[in-house]
């Protein structure tokens, strides 16, 4: 494999296990990090980004839980600054200590990014991302009485309040992160999708309330760094057709076309496999000499060796 720029989107198996303490989050990302280490002993520039789903869910939940005059709650493009923080601080111990127990001489460095999204992105009309605790029905119109939530009724498990995914548009510390690649650095970036913000008539910046599609908020970084490659790790090795049916097909080497002739199909579930695949196809679009790929972490040395998994081209 030669020299290239590597955007890597970590999948919440990758930091998520069935240990939801700090202690058990950080041995899944030692874990982690040797996987991603061969990526860098290739020769190549690693940016690596994350997603914090569960982690800013929990914090959430705490923040809730303990909020009172004295101690009030968070909003929410704080609690996802705060992931930013927690989760790029583990995987840069992570990743420093694979770094030098394969003797490279790298630094790494986590960036706490903002994502600018357009205030009139149709998604700040139709709120769809659950956060926080269940309601009961009482509670949740209670809720709507006092402000301006939304809140709808989860899969009968109760009421959950929801908030808008809009596309990200800009990257405001893009060089920052482009300087630290550009003097051979590990850049973590972009985590759990970046922080939310927008821009005011003035153009000056202003958190938002809002969850931004890790996978898309990568791509968008892969695109604005103009990067050779962009992995998406999940839990599987490849992308499938018609699966966990008789007739199922793995892909392996596939066009954008042909993706998106699956994707009218309904080939790919919303919420888990979907947006994977349209962030693999959007980077090839903007970057047609570029190439996708969507695999699983355990997979990569393979990839690496014999370019397993599912890779997406123009």
């Amino acid at each position: 494999m030669s020299k290239k720029k590597i955007v890597v989107a970590l999948g919440g198996n990758a930091i998520l296990t069935d240990d939801p303490s700090a202690k058990g989050q950080k041995e899944a990302l030692e874990k982690t990090a040797e996987q991603l280490v061969e990526l860098v002993a290739a020769g190549n520039d690693l940016i690596i980004t994350h997603g914090n789903g569960p982690q800013v869910g929990n914090l959430l939940l705490q923040n809730i839980a303990a909020d009172s005059d004295r101690n009030p709650a968070f909003e929410l493009d704080t609690l996802v600054a705060m992931t930013e923080g927690s989760i790029g601080y583990w995987l840069q111990i992570a990743m420093e200590n694979a770094l030098k127990q394969r003797q490279i001489e790298k630094s790494v460095g986590t960036v706490v990014t903002q994502v600018v999204v357009d205030k009139e992105d149709p998604a700040f009309k139709t709120p769809s991302k659950p956060i926080g605790p269940f309601y009961t029905e009482e509670e949740a119109k209670a809720e709507m009485a006092k402000s301006d939530a939304t809140f709808v009724e989860d899969a009968g498990r109760g009421w959950r309040k929801v908030v808008p995914s809009p596309k990200p548009v800009d990257l405001p510390e893009i060089d920052f992160i482009q300087t630290l690649i550009d003097n051979g650095h590990v850049a973590i970036c972009a985590g759990g999708g970046g922080v939310p913000v927008y821009r005011d008539e003035n153009g000056q910046l202003a958190g938002v309330e809002a969850v931004i599609d890790k996978d898309f908020a990568s791509e968008k970084l892969a695109e604005m760094i103009d990067a050779d490659t962009f992995i998406v790790l999940t839990a599987v090795d490849n992308v499938f057709v018609n699966f966990n049916k008789p007739d199922q097909k793995k892909l392996e080497k596939v066009t954008v076309a042909e993706l998106d002739t699956y994707k009218a199909e309904g080939q790919f579930a919303k919420g888990s496999m979907l947006p994977k695949v349209e962030a693999a196809s959007a980077f090839v679009e903007h970057n047609p000499a570029g190439t996708a790929v969507i695999t699983s972490l355990g997979n990569l040395k393979d990839y690496i060796e014999n370019e397993s998994g599912t890779i997406i081209t123009k």
